[in-house]
């Protein structure tokens, strides 16, 4: 039987480093998507849900997921993020939202997508959309 996030995100977080692991977006998906959700914000990001950050280059990767975009957080300062749901649930390992920084403005990053969703929320879309996830390693 296949690990699951929680599972893979324990094993992660026992080893230290300056990595990222989680699921990038199918590229062809992503132009698709970018037309169904138009960024609001100049530097357009879409590109992956993160699973751990700060762990080893040889941390375990997740396994291929279909997500779905459910949600969207916008704080009208320049950071958004969809927000996703894996295999079943919107709540990462760590406490945090499945997300993809969607798009951000002038000097915004994008981990600040974590604590817009935190302090904020997020707002359901009307027809969640499916995303294809490959398991990714970032740098």
């Amino acid at each position: 039987m296949a690990p699951t996030p929680q599972q893979v995100h324990e094993r992660a977080r026992k080893t230290q480093g300056q990595s990222v692991i989680g699921w990038a977006l199918d590229r062809e998906e992503r132009v698709e998507l970018l037309l169904q959700f138009p960024p609001v914000y100049g530097n357009v990001v879409a590109d992956h849900v993160t699973l751990t950050a700060r762990t080893s280059r040889d941390a375990p990767l997740p396994n291929v997921a279909r997500g779905e975009i459910i949600g969207r957080a916008d704080d009208g300062e320049g950071v958004e993020a969809m927000v996703v749901q894996i295999e079943g649930s919107t709540d990462r390992p760590d406490g945090s939202t499945y997300h993809i920084t969607w798009s951000l403005g002038p000097g915004r990053r994008a981990k600040e997508s974590n604590d817009v969703i935190a302090k904020r929320g997020w707002i359901p879309i009307e027809l969640p959309m499916p995303v294809k996830l490959t398991p990714q390693r970032w740098p």
